[in-house]
Order: structure tokens, then C-alpha cells, then sequence
């Protein structure tokens, strides 16, 4: 089921042949699609390699971005990465540039383990600690103000689906709190589907089209979107987050949730039962610590 009304139509014969006519050395490898492959790219399997197409305009300027930038952050950082190893232009009737990455090994995370809290506060540390210049802003980085109008006319979707007083009152309470003091790098996408584990630990994260300069409670969504209280707590201790960065993370969790929800709620099953995850985690959290 296509997502997005403007979404481009992309299949394994058009990857077959956008590779046949500009990387030839990669053309007689199988082709697989990856199912639940992201909500703007499409990515299939090829051989040893992944291979990433972006499904909406939107996600067309991040494919030169990551390109870019995935080759510098990749060395100062405790996990793997993709690493780019070609870059495609539009053919074959597909308008928009694409990409292709080293295929990384591992699985999906289920609800987090205290090693996985660990492994992942590692990771947020290392991205914090990057001092490259010239670093693009992060996507969903600015103030939680930018996020209000979209927050509350998805609220006005959910009615009757969840406790929009509740969520309205949590949203409301990460508003009125202190802004952020600073910029670092961040992901700013930390989803469950951006993180690839092995044997139980975090092995890899993936996807850095919204990673750039932002406020730093951006990279605490794992808290609501993975964790459960306890791993939750853990996560915290090994970040060292003080209440007001903690109650902008809550607010920036919530609002990524409410704001998927009805829209993905028919099309993309996965992205949906990981936002009411989200939603329940980050209320009952407000609730236990109001």
C-alpha cells in the first residue's frame, strides 16, 4: 500500500535497471525488497549492498546529505553506519537521485534491554562529543514551538483513540519548559527501525537524513519509542539528563507519535504500533513523574 500520495513507483525491475545502466559491477546481484523499509525511501537488498531510493520529494535533498556526511561521522562513532559506495542519478523514468551503501547485518530491537539502553546512551555520547564544522541543522532540532500547530491538529485526529487531555496536558507541559542552551550533534530519528542489533546489542544505526546540529533531547525518543520504565531509567542515568532536557525529550516523542499516527495508522502498520507505543510510554511517564 503506497504511504504518500506523491510517491514515486519503484520496484525491483527499476533498481535492476538503474544499476544495470550506471554501476554495471552490481548488476548481476539478486534483488530483494526489505520490507517495512522506511516511510520516505524504499531500500532493497542487492547482494552485499543496500540500495536507497527516496519514495517523496522530501527526501531527495538527504540523499547528497548523507552521502556527505556518513563518511565523516562513521569513524566517531561506536557503531556501524551505512557507508556510501555509489551515488545514482535519476533514469529509467525515476526522477530523483539515489543511493547505495555497504549492506549491514542485524535485526530490529523489540522493547530495550538495560545492555541495549547502554549501548545506545554510548552512541548518543559520541554524537554529542563531534565537533565537525559547518554541520546542517538538524531535522525536528529547532525549538518544540515549531512542532505545536502540527501536534495539536493531529490531536484533533486522535479523538477517541487516545486520551488527547491527557496527551494535550503532557504536550503542553514540554512546551512550557526551559528551551535548550545549546546545539550538538544529533540523529533526531533514533526509531526503533534505525537500529540494527546482534546476539541482544546495538550494532548498528542507520538512517541519518535528519542527523545535524539540534537540541539535545533530541536523541532521547529511545526513552519512550524503545524503552520500557525501567530500561528508561537507565537510559537517563547513562546520559546524565537533567528534568528540563527529559521533559523536552517526553515533548518530542509525543509529538513524532501523535503526528504519525493517523497518518500511518492504515499504511504502515509498523510505523503506527510504534507510535501508540510511544504515545502510551510518554504519557504514563508524565503521569508517574508530574
Amino acid at each position: 500500500m503506497r504511504m504518500h500520495a506523491d510517491e514515486a513507483e519503484i520496484d525491483e525491475g527499476l533498481v535492476r535497471r538503474l544499476l544495470a545502466g550506471q554501476f554495471p559491477e552490481w548488476a548481476g546481484l539478486p534483488v530483494e525488497e526489505i520490507p517495512s523499509s522506511g516511510t520516505v525511501n524504499a531500500m532493497y537488498r542487492v547482494g552485499s549492498l543496500t540500495v536507497r531510493l527516496p519514495r517523496i520529494v522530501g527526501g531527495v535533498e538527504d540523499i547528497e546529505k548523507e552521502y556527505e556526511w556518513l563518511q565523516r561521522l562513521g569513524p566517531l562513532l561506536p557503531v556501524e553506519v551505512p557507508m556510501p559506495l555509489g551515488l545514482g542519478k535519476p533514469a529509467e523514468g525515476y526522477p530523483w537521485p539515489w543511493s547505495i551503501y555497504r549492506w549491514i547485518d542485524g535485526v530490529v530491537p523489540e522493547s530495550g534491554s538495560f545492555e541495549l539502553a547502554g549501548d545506545l546512551a554510548a552512541v548518543v555520547r559520541a554524537m554529542r562529543q563531534i565537533e565537525l564544522p559547518d554541520g546542517p541543522a538538524a531535522y525536528r532540532g529547532g525549538p518544540l514551538e515549531t512542532q505545536d500547530a502540527a501536534t495539536r491538529a493531529a490531536l484533533s485526529e486522535l479523538e477517541g483513540l487516545i486520551d488527547t487531555r491527557l496527551a494535550l496536558a503532557a504536550w503542553e507541559d514540554a512546551l512550557a519548559g526551559e528551551p535548550a542552551s545549546s546545539t550538538v550533534w544529533v540523529h533526531a530519528d533514533l526509531m526503533p527501525s534505525n537500529l540494527l542489533t546482534r546476539d541482544g546489542r546495538l550494532a548498528a544505526v542507520i538512517d541519518f537524513a535528519t542527523a545535524g546540529l539540534g537540541d539535545p533531547a533530541c536523541d532521547l525518543i529511545p526513552a519512550w519509542n524503545l524503552f520500557t520504565a525501567e530500561s528508561r531509567t537507565s537510559y537517563r542515568e547513562a546520559l546524565d539528563i537533567d528534568d528540563a532536557t527529559w521533559t523536552r525529550g517526553r515533548g518530542r516523542a509525543l509529538s513524532m507519535s501523535l503526528i504519525q499516527l493517523p497518518y500511518y495508522r492504515h499504511t504502515n502498520k509498523g510505523i503506527a504500533a510504534t507510535a501508540q507505543y510511544t504515545i502510551d510510554q510518554a504519557l504514563s511517564d508524565f503521569l508517574d513523574l508530574s
